[in-house]
């Protein structure tokens, strides 16, 4: 199945509910678990936005983080739960692509968690990136944390896609699809792959350079059962500049965690 047949299978009251409860356990505990030292390293300034929000989990990491974040979604059901979990948050409700409620240039962070997964169409990944871009003051950063290609042919702790082998042959672009196992909504994610080597093509395209690359891995010691954890990084964290800005650290290839 091509891109062109993707609907965002969150966009819908029972999705939201279920979403919300979800906690940062297991493969989740993975996915921002070096995200504060990651901005502790890269981002300089408070002001952030979280886009694609969601039900604002990473809206609210990134105040515990001690940013003054503002969610952002397209989905008025998640848009709707954010702010039924969190009335004092700061969370908005946008149109697909449009960021003109917001100060160009006036943000030192965009934490993008899990979003691109649910995006389809290169020309659309590279106007968003180009967009977000366009938010950041000339020191700010986009961290893009995605799922990995090997996530979707793996089982996990928190992910199963035994039920899917066509996942073994999916390209860059096609639909994906992987049952999250931490809530009692057991309907199929459809997502989009998209591979490292396509990212970087996004990025390039975008005036964004990766200035650090992390694919978070399990050590063991962690109170969870671990599946292919361990072995296999489900997520990955680009870091991202403006290319204009980063002259210096262009030179350097981007650095792998973990």
């Amino acid at each position: 199945m091509s891109g062109t047949d993707f609907a965002n299978c969150y966009a819908d009251a029972q999705r939201a509910e279920a979403y919300s409860k979800l906690e940062f356990a297991r493969t989740y505990y993975l996915a921002y678990r070096d995200l504060p030292a990651i901005f502790r390293d890269h981002v300089r300034g408070k002001a952030a936005i979280d886009f694609g929000c969601g039900a604002g989990r990473s809206t609210r990491f990134l105040q515990q983080c001690g940013f003054n974040a503002v969610g952002i979604d397209i989905s008025e059901q998640m848009i709707a739960k954010a702010r039924q979990l969190d009335p004092a948050g700061d969370y908005r409700l946008i149109q697909d692509g449009d960021f003109s409620q917001f100060k160009a240039g006036t943000y030192h962070l965009v934490l993008s968690a899990f979003t691109f997964d649910n995006i389809s169409g290169m020309e659309k990944k590279i106007a968003l990136f180009r967009g977000l871009a366009s938010l950041l003051d000339a020191e700010g950063c986009i961290v893009n944390l995605v799922s990995s290609p090997e996530i979707y042919v793996n089982e996990w702790a928190s992910f199963s896609t035994r039920d899917f082998p066509e996942n073994q042959s999916a390209r860059s672009g096609d639909v994906v699809r992987i049952i999250t196992t931490d809530y009692p909504d057991r309907r199929p994610v459809e997502d989009i792959l998209c591979t490292d080597e396509s990212y970087q093509q996004i990025y390039r395209q975008a005036g964004l350079q990766p200035v650090a690359t992390f694919k978070p891995l399990a050590t063991g010691r962690e109170p969870y059962a671990w599946v292919s954890e361990t072995r296999i990084a489900p997520w990955v964290i680009y870091v991202l500049k403006s290319a204009s800005a980063t002259t210096s650290s262009a030179n350097h290839s981007p650095a792998t965690s973990r």
